[in-house]
């Protein structure tokens, strides 16, 4: 065991009708305390003693599981428990949500542990209910209510990139404003990140509510409600699958709107290029300085030059109309 000093983020054991009760051991054991129903350590991932007390006291799979420095969300059953991986969006100061953040949690008989490394608001919430006394009365009904935390909040972000979305397609579409596809690329971002991680989250709290955990973990009642965050979850992903849709329509409209400019541009150029080829030529031709070119010793040449100069063109011009080139 290591005698590196260990400082939980929270530690209490649990009652059967919620109350809390501190745990104040600086080396807190797996096993809740008398009279408790369950006990919940929440640790920080960069805590350097967290590594020695998770080979201690849980399996060893879980214990590598739990401080892994990368994960995605996840729910496996194994070793008489589970470990569930969760992300939230971050809400902390100075981050993006997007860069959502993520929890690893360990439930096992009596115990969950869970391991953050940026501040999770939804378990913060809980934190701090557990301080003023009270707390969810099983480890089922912890996880149903981080995981009605956790989609809350994504789906307030969800909800206001739609609106950012609406606003978007209204200002490109109806008002045709040039400078409103600034903020397309970094919408389409936005969702795309949110999404990555939307997704398995879903299929994480699918498990959960479907009794993939494994008998007497998570009562009844606990799948009912993370059945309802699943379904929660489900239609924002569904959200952001349209969010992006509509960003991508939004992108190949302005796309073939710029095709379009280049094209007629183009087209108009050729018009005109049409037009004073010939034009440059005869200004060429006559243009040569060598003897025997007609009109040198007229005063009217140049007058005449020009005035047929505008002819052509006039009838070039009618001449395209004609064919409907133009």
């Amino acid at each position: 065991m290591s005698t590196a000093p260990l400082q939980p983020l929270a530690a209490f054991d649990i009652g059967p009708d919620g109350s809390t009760r501190p745990v104040a051991d600086p080396w807190p054991d797996a096993a809740p305390g008398p009279g408790a129903a369950w006990r919940w350590l929440h640790f920080a991932l960069t805590d350097p003693a967290l590594v020695d007390w998770t080979e201690a006291h849980l399996p060893v799979v879980a214990a590598a599981a739990i401080v892994q420095t990368e994960t995605r969300p996840r729910c496996t059953s194994l070793e008489g428990g589970l470990v569930v991986n969760m992300r939230g969006v971050n809400l902390n100061p100075g981050a993006e949500p997007e860069d959502m953040v993520s929890l690893r949690l360990w439930v096992g008989p009596g115990l969950v542990v869970s391991v953050r490394r940026s501040k999770v608001f939804a378990l913060d919430d809980l934190r701090r209910a557990a301080e003023s006394g009270t707390a969810p009365a099983s480890p089922g009904a912890f996880l149903a209510e981080i995981a009605e935390g956790l989609t809350d909040r994504l789906e307030a972000v969800s909800v206001e990139l739609e609106d950012q979305t609406d606003a978007l397609e209204e200002a490109i579409l109806e008002r045709e404003e040039d400078d409103a596809a600034d903020g397309l690329a970094s919408l389409r971002r936005k969702a795309i990140r949110l999404r990555r991680h939307a997704g398995p989250q879903r299929e994480a709290l699918v498990r959960l509510s479907e009794g993939s955990s494994g008998p007497g973990l998570i009562d009844a009642e606990a799948r009912i409600l993370l059945g309802e965050s699943a379904n929660r979850a489900a239609r924002t992903v569904e959200e952001l699958d349209a969010v992006t849709a509509r960003l991508v329509a939004l992108h190949d409209h302005l796309e073939g709107q710029r095709g379009t400019a280049m094209a007629r541009n183009g087209y108009v150029l050729s018009v005109v290029a049409a037009i004073f080829l010939p034009l440059g030529f005869l200004t060429g031709l006559f243009g040569v300085n060598v003897a025997g070119m007609p009109g040198t010793a007229s005063p009217w040449a140049f007058a005449l030059l020009s005035a047929a100069n505008v002819a052509l063109a006039l009838g070039l011009l009618a001449l395209f109309r004609l064919l409907r080139w133009l």
